[in-house]
């Protein structure tokens, strides 16, 4: 998987989680890498970039709002926020944005 997602033309949505983590790994890692494999197979997902150091800060890309939704609504990915509110996270963001354009190299 490459760093950086390959996105289609824009727009497209992007949602962004900014976390605080708690102390000491407590399958977190192993919940992460699961996620992602599972949101890679939800219709809709378009990709996603991740940086794990003081902040955490994890970008998936969607075709539109509908897609973010059901995932959300995921029974595995709504188990993954119930363990992340309750020992993952110590502070957490989320934003959802729509994606008017990108350009690089």
């Amino acid at each position: 998987m490459s760093l950086i997602a390959q996105t289609p033309r824009a727009p497209y949505y992007a949602v962004i989680f900014t976390s605080l983590r708690t102390e000491g790994d407590k399958g977190y890692g192993e919940m992460a890498d699961k996620m992602v494999e599972l949101a890679a197979q939800q219709p809709g997902f378009l990709g996603i970039e991740s940086a794990r150091e003081e902040v955490g800060i994890t970008v998936s890309y969607w075709a539109d709002l509908d897609s973010i939704r059901n995932w959300k609504a995921n029974l595995e990915h709504q188990e993954a926020q119930k363990l992340g509110r309750e020992k993952w996270y110590a502070s957490f963001k989320t934003r959802i944005c729509k994606v008017e354009r990108d350009y690089g190299i």
